[in-house]
């Protein structure tokens, strides 16, 4: 019993280590017009997660400038972090954005550099973002995207994604972001035959104008597509951070989305 016991907190201690929070925010026009009282709260938002990603980084100076600020403020909350910020994507000038990763330094191992892809861009106007990351010897790539709005067919851009596990064959890839698309949409399902499931399902992630009752989501947009095979979902969930404020109006200040996390160990 007594050599038992070692190896079981040792195992309960690597099997910590190796499961990591993953958390997806598109943070509206996400620049110089977040307040530094803004930039605090969405700090707080994400201290509890290990690494994040950000959709709707303004194109410009401003928007690489508040991922820094903000992760200046994370810095100050007990946890050291890195980030990296894409360069604007190759859409046409009102669609430019860029994308952030922000971790915890002693959680997660970037590994090499991260990427805009490039093959699709004629045909994805915010073409993805892609980092690796080590977690316990252990590497899984995150593929971070904003699609085009639902008027424009997303889909028409999504229909793409089929070709990137081939792209990258010996990436253990994680499609993570704000897709403007149902997972329940035909344009997944070469996706979930290669084994990718969504992490949401019926989830709706951005907000409505005006609450009716309780209800203050609108659609589901927002996902995360994993390799079952590869990885084992253990927890999941959405951050209603509307609730701390006294208004819609007043959250969709902060973003007319949700975070989205996704808690899992690398098989």
């Amino acid at each position: 019993m007594k050599k038992i016991l070692p190896l079981f907190i040792l195992f309960f201690t690597f099997q910590s280590f190796s499961q990591i929070k993953v958390l997806s925010w598109n943070l509206e026009n996400f620049g110089k017009s977040k307040t530094e009282t803004q930039l605090n709260f969405i700090a707080g938002t994400l201290r509890g997660y290990d690494i994040i990603t950000i959709q709707e980084v303004v194109a410009g100076y401003g928007g690489a400038n508040a991922v820094a600020s903000l992760v200046e403020i994370l810095n100050k909350k007990g946890s050291k972090w890195d980030y990296r910020v894409s360069d604007p994507t190759s859409g046409s000038s009102y669609k430019k954005e860029r994308y952030a990763f922000i971790w915890k330094t002693n959680k997660a191992h970037l590994k090499g550099n991260a990427w805009l892809e490039k093959k699709y861009t004629m045909e994805i106007d915010r073409e993805p973002y892609f980092a690796s990351f080590e977690v316990a010897k252990k590497t899984f790539t995150l593929v971070t995207f904003h699609a085009i709005t639902k008027s424009k067919q997303p889909e028409t851009e999504i229909k793409y994604f089929k070709f990137l596990p081939q792209e990258y064959p010996n990436l253990n890839l994680i499609f993570i972001g704000d897709y403007n698309c149902p997972q329940s949409h035909t344009v997944f399902n070469p996706l979930k035959k290669m084994g990718y499931a969504p992490v949401f399902q019926n989830q709706k992630t951005t907000l409505k104008q005006k609450c009716i009752g309780e209800n203050c989501l609108a659609s589901e947009f927002d996902n995360i597509f994993y390799r079952s095979t590869s990885l084992s979902n253990l927890n999941s969930g959405i951050i209603p951070f509307y609730k701390k404020f006294t208004s819609l109006k007043e959250a969709r200040q902060i973003s007319d989305h949700v975070p989205i996390w996704f808690e899992f160990s690398i098989r």
